[in-house]
């Protein structure tokens, strides 16, 4: 599994862009469906693109991203001429980091990290069971202003419930790498519709937002009737303020996942 991550040269001659203290991070987190609406019948990653940067979060977790795809490049006229991450973070996140889990012969999707401040270190886990369905976390150290050792982990998890179990295992053995008093937050697809992450990530520090606020997860699949509740943010070492699951149009129409976001309080 390789890991690919995408740094402006601008970025890299100016690492303290930002000097005021941040103590709050807007995040959000969605799978984004490789760019196309709920039935797969329409390219909408423009619509995409406007939707997420009227939010003007700090953080983006996406799952379900593609880096290459040749056989849509020549289908689709709007197509862009840039892995798709890079097109979403266009001028607003300066920082992208992206982690490659599944190749084929015609290109390859994985998890991304679109940050407003710099990405230090990356690494794409992989955490794939028996070489069936390609799964990874992309674990990210950002260097937010003021703070020490900010992490984020973008999490993609498997469709099978032995998979999801064991993923989150290794999910906590990357969590236990991390100095015990410093920020994580850990957002993306769980596909955890039998809701056993909770009890399972709590051994490991982790609480999920939506739980704490409104006492269980938000309902995020399908977008247009959600029932199931896969989508989560978990977070260990911060507060969390105002989790909100974007249920409404555009949202609606832009992938078969709802986002959501939630205010970070460092």
């Amino acid at each position: 599994m390789e890991f690919l991550v995408s740094v402006t040269e601008e970025t890299a001659t100016q690492p303290l862009r930002h000097s005021t203290p941040v103590e709050t991070l807007q995040v959000m987190t969605l799978n984004v469906h490789k760019g196309f609406n709920v039935f797969n019948r329409r390219h909408i990653l423009p619509e995409l693109r406007d939707a997420v940067t009227t939010l003007s979060a700090d953080l983006v977790f996406l799952q379900e991203v593609i880096g290459e795809h040749q056989k849509h490049a020549i289908r689709f006229a709007d197509w862009p001429s840039v892995p798709q991450y890079e097109y979403l973070a266009d001028t607003l996140w300066p920082d992208f980091a992206y982690g490659r889990n599944a190749v084929y012969p015609h290109g390859d999707h994985g998890n991304a990290l679109l940050s407003r401040y710099p990405i230090l270190q990356y690494d794409n886990k992989d955490v794939s069971i028996q070489d069936t369905e390609k799964r990874g976390l992309l674990h990210c150290q950002l260097d937010v202003p003021g703070q020490r050792g900010v992490h984020a982990v973008c999490v993609h998890l498997g469709l099978r419930q032995g998979h999801r179990l064991e993923q989150m295992k290794l999910l906590c053995e990357l969590l236990d790498s991390i100095p015990g008093n410093e920020p994580v937050i850990v957002a993306g697809d769980f596909n955890d519709w039998r809701r056993q992450a909770d009890a399972v990530l709590a051994e490991c520090g982790l609480h999920e937002a939506f739980v704490q606020h409104y006492g269980h997860p938000a309902k995020s699949f399908p977008a247009r009737w959600p029932l199931l509740r896969l989508d989560r943010i978990y977070v260990r070492n911060v507060s969390v303020r105002h989790p909100q699951a974007l249920y409404r149009k555009p949202w609606s129409h832009l992938s078969d996942h709802v986002p959501l976001i939630a205010e970070i309080c460092l």
